[in-house]
């Protein structure tokens, strides 16, 4: 079976807008003791 892809472009204000969004939500599960492994693979996915 498939798995879907998608792809979406960002212009630089957008990235860091959502850079900023996946950071926070980051710092919100590691106060509330969550794993954060998903959320550090995508901040590491747009960082590059």
């Amino acid at each position: 079976m498939k798995t879907l892809r998608y792809y979406i472009t960002l212009n630089a204000e957008e990235t860091r807008l959502l850079l900023r969004s996946l950071i926070r939500m980051k710092n919100r599960l590691t106060k509330q003791g969550h794993y954060t492994d998903c959320v550090d693979e995508l901040i590491a996915k747009i960082a590059n």
